[in-house]
């Protein structure tokens, strides 16, 4: 029963988004990133830093219903303590982010709106460092991963605010010789604001 009735109304949404008059946003965007490494290994712990992204986002929507194609710069890291490690290590990198994002409006005013939204990320490093590099060694940073985005979100008079998380699905730091494999997680604060 509840399988027919997720069916109905997916078809139902789907059936309404195709015979919408189609809209499309383009904007500007940046925000914080409160981010982290982790490993799944005893003796190790993660702890968040602060960083930041910047870059643009597209919007094209049918009804209630969007797709939202990004593509920013964004800087990340964590710092990892623990009884493995003699000292603390800092992970810091960049990346160009490139998320692909299917959202629904749930509130759909003239004005202002309510949304949620995930979807895939393909992220691409453009620099990578680790400050302690006696266990962590920076050659085995990956040179891209993918990642999931989740969220919600909200729009009033042109401006944007998003509030999501992000987990990687692969790793961004691996290295065979020790078994590490490192991902990350990242809780990301955006404001944005559309210029046509």
């Amino acid at each position: 029963m509840k399988k027919k009735l997720f069916i109905s109304l997916f078809l139902f949404a789907f059936s309404t988004a195709i015979f919408a008059q189609p809209t499309f946003d383009l904007g500007l965007k940046a925000g914080f990133n409160n981010s982290k490494v982790t490993f799944d290994r005893d003796g190790y712990t993660s702890e968040s830093i602060v960083k930041y992204h910047i870059g643009a986002f597209g919007r094209l929507g049918f009804n209630r219903i969007f797709v939202q194609p990004e593509a920013y710069f964004s800087a990340k890291g964590g710092e990892m303590d623990g009884s493995a490690l003699d000292v603390a290590t800092r992970f810091d990198y960049s990346t160009i982010d490139v998320p692909l994002l299917l959202g629904i409006k749930i509130i759909d005013g003239d004005r202002a709106n309510f949304r949620i939204m995930a979807g895939p990320v393909f992220g691409f490093f453009t620099s990578s460092d680790i400050d302690n590099e006696e266990i962590f060694e920076p050659q085995y940073y990956k040179d891209s991963y993918i990642a999931f985005q989740y969220g919600i979100g909200a729009d009033l008079l042109g401006f944007t605010l998003d509030l999501r998380m992000e987990n990687t699905a692969s790793n961004i730091y691996q290295q065979p010789s020790s078994d590490l494999d490192g991902n990350n997680k990242t809780f990301m604060i955006s404001v944005g604001y559309s210029i046509f």
